[in-house]
Protein backbone atom coordinates (compact mmCIF):
# COMPACT_ATOMS: atom_id res chain seq x y z
CA UNK A 1 0.00 0.00 0.00
CA UNK A 2 1.33 3.50 -0.78
CA UNK A 3 2.35 5.77 2.09
CA UNK A 4 4.08 9.11 2.38
CA UNK A 5 6.22 9.96 5.41
CA UNK A 6 5.19 13.13 7.22
CA UNK A 7 7.67 15.53 8.81
CA UNK A 8 7.49 13.76 12.19
CA UNK A 9 7.79 10.27 10.67
CA UNK A 10 4.07 9.46 10.63
CA UNK A 11 2.98 7.29 7.73
CA UNK A 12 0.09 8.74 5.73
CA UNK A 13 -1.79 6.25 3.56
CA UNK A 14 -3.20 7.33 0.20
CA UNK A 15 -4.96 5.97 -2.87
CA UNK A 16 -3.98 7.16 -6.33
CA UNK A 17 -6.41 6.16 -9.07
CA UNK A 18 -6.74 6.96 -12.75
CA UNK A 19 -4.41 8.03 -15.49
CA UNK A 20 -2.65 11.19 -16.46
CA UNK A 21 -5.54 13.65 -16.25
CA UNK A 22 -5.65 16.68 -14.03
CA UNK A 23 -5.43 15.65 -10.36
CA UNK A 24 -8.22 15.84 -7.81
CA UNK A 25 -7.42 15.28 -4.15
CA UNK A 26 -10.34 14.28 -1.92
CA UNK A 27 -10.17 14.90 1.83
CA UNK A 28 -12.55 13.00 4.11
CA UNK A 29 -14.60 13.89 7.17
CA UNK A 30 -14.38 12.83 10.81
CA UNK A 31 -13.88 10.04 11.83
CA UNK A 32 -13.77 8.39 8.40
CA UNK A 33 -11.00 7.71 5.90
CA UNK A 34 -10.30 7.69 2.16
CA UNK A 35 -12.88 4.94 1.62
CA UNK A 36 -15.60 7.55 2.19
CA UNK A 37 -14.64 9.05 -1.19
CA UNK A 38 -14.37 5.78 -3.15
CA UNK A 39 -17.46 6.34 -5.29
CA UNK A 40 -16.39 9.87 -6.26
CA UNK A 41 -12.80 8.79 -6.85
CA UNK A 42 -13.93 6.00 -9.15
CA UNK A 43 -16.26 8.37 -11.02
CA UNK A 44 -13.60 11.04 -11.49
CA UNK A 45 -10.95 8.52 -12.57
CA UNK A 46 -13.37 7.04 -15.09
CA UNK A 47 -13.90 10.56 -16.45
CA UNK A 48 -10.25 11.23 -17.16
CA UNK A 49 -8.95 12.61 -13.88
CA UNK A 50 -6.32 11.39 -11.44
CA UNK A 51 -8.19 10.85 -8.17
CA UNK A 52 -6.22 10.82 -4.92
CA UNK A 53 -7.59 10.28 -1.42
CA UNK A 54 -5.65 9.91 1.83
CA UNK A 55 -6.32 8.75 5.37
CA UNK A 56 -5.74 11.66 7.73
CA UNK A 57 -3.28 10.82 10.52
CA UNK A 58 -5.03 8.93 13.28
CA UNK A 59 -7.63 7.68 10.82
CA UNK A 60 -7.86 4.49 8.78
CA UNK A 61 -4.53 3.05 7.69
CA UNK A 62 -2.37 6.03 8.59
CA UNK A 63 -0.25 6.22 11.74
CA UNK A 64 -2.13 6.66 14.99
CA UNK A 65 0.14 9.31 16.46
CA UNK A 66 -0.23 10.49 20.03
CA UNK A 67 0.45 14.10 19.00
CA UNK A 68 -0.37 16.09 15.90
CA UNK A 69 -4.10 15.53 15.88
CA UNK A 70 -4.86 19.16 15.02
CA UNK A 71 -5.32 21.27 11.91
CA UNK A 72 -1.80 22.64 11.57
CA UNK A 73 -0.36 19.14 11.38
CA UNK A 74 -3.18 17.85 9.18
CA UNK A 75 -2.47 20.64 6.70
CA UNK A 76 1.27 19.98 6.82
CA UNK A 77 0.68 16.28 6.21
CA UNK A 78 -1.41 17.21 3.19
CA UNK A 79 1.45 19.40 1.95
CA UNK A 80 3.83 16.43 2.29
CA UNK A 81 1.52 14.29 0.16
CA UNK A 82 1.01 16.98 -2.49
CA UNK A 83 4.75 17.65 -2.70
CA UNK A 84 5.59 13.92 -2.73
CA UNK A 85 3.30 13.36 -5.71
CA UNK A 86 4.38 16.68 -7.26
CA UNK A 87 0.77 17.64 -7.92
CA UNK A 88 0.01 20.81 -9.86
CA UNK A 89 -3.14 22.24 -11.42
CA UNK A 90 -4.81 20.49 -8.50
CA UNK A 91 -8.43 20.56 -7.43
CA UNK A 92 -8.83 20.10 -3.68
CA UNK A 93 -12.17 18.68 -2.51
CA UNK A 94 -12.97 18.48 1.19
CA UNK A 95 -16.00 17.03 2.95
CA UNK A 96 -16.79 18.19 6.49
CA UNK A 97 -13.51 18.17 8.47
CA UNK A 98 -11.74 17.67 5.16
CA UNK A 99 -13.03 21.05 4.06
CA UNK A 100 -11.23 22.58 6.99
CA UNK A 101 -8.09 20.65 6.15
CA UNK A 102 -7.91 21.91 2.56
CA UNK A 103 -8.73 25.49 3.55
CA UNK A 104 -6.02 25.40 6.21
CA UNK A 105 -3.59 23.94 3.67
CA UNK A 106 -4.08 27.00 1.47
CA UNK A 107 -3.79 29.27 4.51
CA UNK A 108 -0.46 27.71 5.56
CA UNK A 109 1.07 26.66 2.24
CA UNK A 110 -0.50 28.89 -0.39
CA UNK A 111 -2.20 28.01 -3.65
CA UNK A 112 0.73 27.70 -6.06
CA UNK A 113 -0.14 24.04 -6.73
CA UNK A 114 -3.92 24.53 -6.53
CA UNK A 115 -6.27 25.39 -9.37
CA UNK A 116 -9.65 25.05 -7.64
CA UNK A 117 -11.27 24.27 -4.28
CA UNK A 118 -14.54 22.53 -3.42
CA UNK A 119 -15.99 22.62 0.09
CA UNK A 120 -18.71 19.99 0.68
CA UNK A 121 -20.73 20.17 3.92
CA UNK A 122 -17.55 21.72 5.30
CA UNK A 123 -16.75 22.92 8.82
CA UNK A 124 -15.34 26.38 7.94
CA UNK A 125 -15.47 29.16 8.81
CA UNK A 126 -15.85 28.32 12.56
CA UNK A 127 -18.31 25.92 14.11
CA UNK A 128 -17.90 26.88 17.76
CA UNK A 129 -19.78 29.86 19.17
CA UNK A 130 -17.38 32.48 20.55
CA UNK A 131 -17.63 36.15 21.46
CA UNK A 132 -16.83 37.13 17.87
CA UNK A 133 -18.70 34.18 16.38
CA UNK A 134 -22.11 34.28 18.06
CA UNK A 135 -23.76 32.36 15.23
CA UNK A 136 -21.80 29.20 15.97
CA UNK A 137 -22.85 26.15 17.95
CA UNK A 138 -22.52 26.06 21.76
CA UNK A 139 -19.60 24.14 23.20
CA UNK A 140 -22.07 21.81 24.87
CA UNK A 141 -22.72 20.26 21.45
CA UNK A 142 -19.08 19.28 21.05
CA UNK A 143 -18.68 18.31 24.70
CA UNK A 144 -21.54 15.87 24.08
CA UNK A 145 -19.68 14.32 21.15
CA UNK A 146 -16.54 14.08 23.27
CA UNK A 147 -18.52 12.39 26.04
CA UNK A 148 -19.89 9.86 23.56
CA UNK A 149 -16.43 9.24 22.14
CA UNK A 150 -15.00 8.65 25.61
CA UNK A 151 -17.85 6.51 26.97
CA UNK A 152 -18.89 4.27 24.06
CA UNK A 153 -17.56 5.41 20.75
CA UNK A 154 -18.91 2.41 18.87
CA UNK A 155 -22.44 3.36 19.88
CA UNK A 156 -21.78 7.02 19.13
CA UNK A 157 -20.88 6.12 15.55
CA UNK A 158 -23.96 3.91 15.25
CA UNK A 159 -26.14 6.75 16.48
CA UNK A 160 -24.60 9.23 14.03
CA UNK A 161 -24.96 6.87 11.08
CA UNK A 162 -28.52 5.87 11.94
CA UNK A 163 -29.55 9.43 12.68
CA UNK A 164 -28.31 12.90 11.74
CA UNK A 165 -25.26 12.17 9.54
CA UNK A 166 -27.31 10.79 6.66
CA UNK A 167 -30.63 12.30 7.71
CA UNK A 168 -32.17 8.94 8.57
CA UNK A 169 -33.95 10.62 11.49
CA UNK A 170 -35.64 12.87 8.91
CA UNK A 171 -36.90 10.09 6.68
CA UNK A 172 -33.69 9.48 4.74
CA UNK A 173 -33.35 6.17 2.95
CA UNK A 174 -29.60 5.49 3.11
CA UNK A 175 -29.01 1.75 3.08
CA UNK A 176 -27.89 -0.32 6.03
CA UNK A 177 -24.72 -1.05 4.08
CA UNK A 178 -23.78 2.62 3.84
CA UNK A 179 -24.44 3.10 7.54
CA UNK A 180 -22.38 0.02 8.35
CA UNK A 181 -19.52 1.39 6.23
CA UNK A 182 -19.63 4.62 8.26
CA UNK A 183 -19.34 2.62 11.50
CA UNK A 184 -16.56 0.42 10.14
CA UNK A 185 -14.47 3.36 8.95
CA UNK A 186 -15.08 5.21 12.22
CA UNK A 187 -13.92 2.26 14.32
CA UNK A 188 -10.69 2.16 12.28
CA UNK A 189 -9.90 5.66 13.58
CA UNK A 190 -7.65 5.72 16.64
CA UNK A 191 -9.39 6.60 19.88
CA UNK A 192 -7.11 9.52 20.78
CA UNK A 193 -7.04 10.83 17.22
CA UNK A 194 -10.82 10.74 17.00
CA UNK A 195 -11.22 12.45 20.36
CA UNK A 196 -8.75 15.23 19.64
CA UNK A 197 -10.08 15.79 16.14
CA UNK A 198 -13.38 16.96 17.65
CA UNK A 199 -11.63 20.10 18.85
CA UNK A 200 -9.78 20.38 15.55
CA UNK A 201 -12.95 20.51 13.46
CA UNK A 202 -15.07 22.50 15.90
CA UNK A 203 -12.75 25.10 17.44
CA UNK A 204 -10.31 25.92 14.62
CA UNK A 205 -10.96 29.39 13.25
CA UNK A 206 -10.71 29.06 9.47
CA UNK A 207 -11.68 32.65 8.72
CA UNK A 208 -8.06 33.75 8.12
CA UNK A 209 -7.64 30.78 5.75
CA UNK A 210 -10.76 31.62 3.77
CA UNK A 211 -9.47 35.17 3.31
CA UNK A 212 -6.35 33.75 1.63
CA UNK A 213 -8.18 31.59 -0.91
CA UNK A 214 -7.48 33.08 -4.33
CA UNK A 215 -8.63 30.30 -6.67
CA UNK A 216 -12.13 29.48 -7.98
CA UNK A 217 -14.07 27.87 -5.15
CA UNK A 218 -17.31 25.92 -5.14
CA UNK A 219 -19.23 25.64 -1.87
CA UNK A 220 -21.79 22.82 -1.70
CA UNK A 221 -24.01 22.44 1.36
CA UNK A 222 -27.33 20.85 2.22
CA UNK A 223 -29.88 23.12 3.85
CA UNK A 224 -30.92 20.32 6.24
CA UNK A 225 -27.41 19.51 7.44
CA UNK A 226 -27.72 18.55 11.11
CA UNK A 227 -23.96 18.17 11.71
CA UNK A 228 -22.67 21.42 10.18
CA UNK A 229 -25.81 23.55 9.84
CA UNK A 230 -25.99 25.44 6.56
CA UNK A 231 -26.07 28.86 8.23
CA UNK A 232 -23.01 27.95 10.33
CA UNK A 233 -21.00 26.49 7.46
CA UNK A 234 -21.62 26.84 3.75
CA UNK A 235 -23.71 30.01 3.82
CA UNK A 236 -21.01 31.92 5.68
CA UNK A 237 -18.04 30.43 3.84
CA UNK A 238 -19.52 31.43 0.51
CA UNK A 239 -19.61 35.06 1.70
CA UNK A 240 -16.09 35.04 3.14
CA UNK A 241 -14.36 33.46 0.10
CA UNK A 242 -13.84 35.99 -2.65
CA UNK A 243 -15.84 35.03 -5.74
CA UNK A 244 -17.08 31.69 -4.37
CA UNK A 245 -20.00 29.90 -6.01
CA UNK A 246 -22.61 28.43 -3.67
CA UNK A 247 -24.75 25.40 -4.51
CA UNK A 248 -27.48 24.62 -1.98
CA UNK A 249 -28.82 21.08 -1.96
CA UNK A 250 -32.43 21.45 -0.91
CA UNK A 251 -33.22 19.07 1.94
CA UNK A 252 -29.64 17.82 1.80
CA UNK A 253 -28.14 16.05 4.81
CA UNK A 254 -24.52 16.17 5.96
CA UNK A 255 -23.36 13.00 4.22
CA UNK A 256 -23.79 14.31 0.68
CA UNK A 257 -21.14 12.00 -0.85
CA UNK A 258 -23.63 9.19 -0.17
CA UNK A 259 -27.04 10.85 0.12
CA UNK A 260 -26.68 12.92 -3.08
CA UNK A 261 -24.04 10.87 -4.86
CA UNK A 262 -25.08 11.31 -8.50
CA UNK A 263 -25.77 15.03 -8.18
CA UNK A 264 -22.53 15.64 -6.32
CA UNK A 265 -20.49 13.70 -8.88
CA UNK A 266 -22.02 15.68 -11.74
CA UNK A 267 -21.44 19.00 -9.98
CA UNK A 268 -17.83 18.12 -9.13
CA UNK A 269 -17.05 17.08 -12.69
CA UNK A 270 -18.67 20.16 -14.20
CA UNK A 271 -16.73 22.47 -11.89
CA UNK A 272 -13.39 20.68 -12.31
CA UNK A 273 -13.76 20.66 -16.10
CA UNK A 274 -15.01 24.22 -16.39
Amino acid sequence: MPFVTADDGAQIFYKDWGGGGTPVLLSHGWPLNADAWEAAALFLAEHGHRAIAHDRRGHGRSSQTWNGNEMDTYADDLACLIDHLDLTDLTLVGHSTGGGEIAHYVGRHGSSRVAKLVLVSAVPPLMLATDDNPGGLPIAVFDGIRAGEAADRSQLYRDLADGPFFGNNRGGDVSQGVRDAFWLQSMACGHRGAYECIAAFSATDFRPDLAKIDVPTLVIHGDDDQIVPFEVGGARSAVLIDGATLLVYEGGAHGLPDTARDRLHADLLAFIDS
